[in-house]
Order: C-alpha cells, then sequence, then structure tokens
C-alpha cells in the first residue's frame, strides 16, 4: 500500500482494507480533478489519485478527459508529459467507452455544451461518483438530479469515502 493510508489510524485502515475486498468504488475522474491532482501533492484531488493509485478505489476516465489533460499540460507544462504519461501507465484507469453522439446531445439538454461529453461518458460508465472542480455546470441541480451518482469535489469525495469505511 502507499502513504495514502496515512490519514488512517490502524482500526480505519483495517476497516477500509475490508470495504476494498467487497467492491471497490468506480469514481469518475474529469480534467479539472486531475491536472489538480497532478499539480497539486497536498491538495484532495491528490489524495483521490493516491488511493486510484493504491487501488483502493477505481479511476474511471475518459478518452476526453485523458486529451484534454495531455493538451493542458503540452500547452502550459510540457516538461511534466512524460511523467503525466508515466504516471497514467502505473495508474490504469479504465476507460469510459465514448458516448454516443445522441447521448452527448441528451447531456446538452442538462450542462454547458463542452461538459456534454464528460456527463455522457460518466453517465453511460456505470460509476459510482463523479469527481470534479467544474462546480460552476456539474453542481446545477438540473445535472445533479439526473446523475444516478453523486457529483462532488474531491475534497467531498474524500468525506464520503471516510465516511463509508467508518460506517462500514
Amino acid at each position: 500500500m502507499t502513504t495514502c493510508w496515512r490519514t488512517l489510524t490502524g482500526n480505519e485502515r483495517s476497516q477500509a482494507e475490508s470495504a476494498v475486498e467487497r467492491r471497490r468504488w468506480q469514481v469518475f475522474i474529469d480534467t479539472s480533478a486531475l491536472i489538480a491532482g497532478i499539480l497539486s501533492p497536498t491538495g484532495a484531488a491528490h489524495e483521490v489519485l493516491r488511493l486510484c493509485e493504491a487501488q483502493v478505489v477505481q479511476a474511471v476516465m475518459s478518452r476526453q478527459v485523458l486529451v484534454e489533460t495531455d493538451r493542458n499540460l503540452a500547452d502550459k507544462l510540457p516538461a511534466l508529459l512524460p511523467d503525466y504519461r508515466a504516471f497514467l501507465k502505473h495508474l490504469a484507469p479504465r476507460i469510459a467507452a465514448d458516448p454516443p453522439r445522441a447521448s452527448v446531445e441528451r447531456a446538452k439538454e442538462l450542462i454547458h455544451h463542452n461538459d456534454a461529453p464528460i456527463l455522457a461518458a460518466a453517465l453511460l460508465a456505470d460509476v459510482d461518483y463523479l469527481v470534479t472542480w467544474n462546480t460552476r455546470h456539474f453542481q446545477k441541480k438540473v445535472v445533479r438530479d439526473a446523475a444516478p451518482f453523486p457529483i462532488v469535489t474531491p475534497g467531498e469525495f474524500l468525506e464520503a469515502f471516510r465516511q463509508a469505511i467508518l460506517n462500514d
């Protein structure tokens, strides 16, 4: 296990490992959370990635998330690209299928057109959570009501995860 367990007490760690054995949560990570997790070694998004890296939860990403992240890093922080790409290989996220055009069009009725492919991919991927820093578009009531999973910030996800461990 990696050091992401550092914040858990011995009893909490044991409970977490038991919960993981039952079923790993499938967590869709969008571009904003992925970039934040890569850039900030102390932030909540980084801790979410560490849980994924430790195989405590399963990272799920769409091809669009991967392409957007790659493009943003290439434009703004090209020196990070090799490490980012190596990290992705190590992380081995489940790649969500590209959503059909009809699914994206339905998502556009709920959310900003740029975010519709992300929402559509998450909806089709059968995930337990969508983790994003894009609260402006993803936290709208109409979007939250349409999603069968919670749409949360990285910090909110960590709190939900901790509560699930403690209540298990």
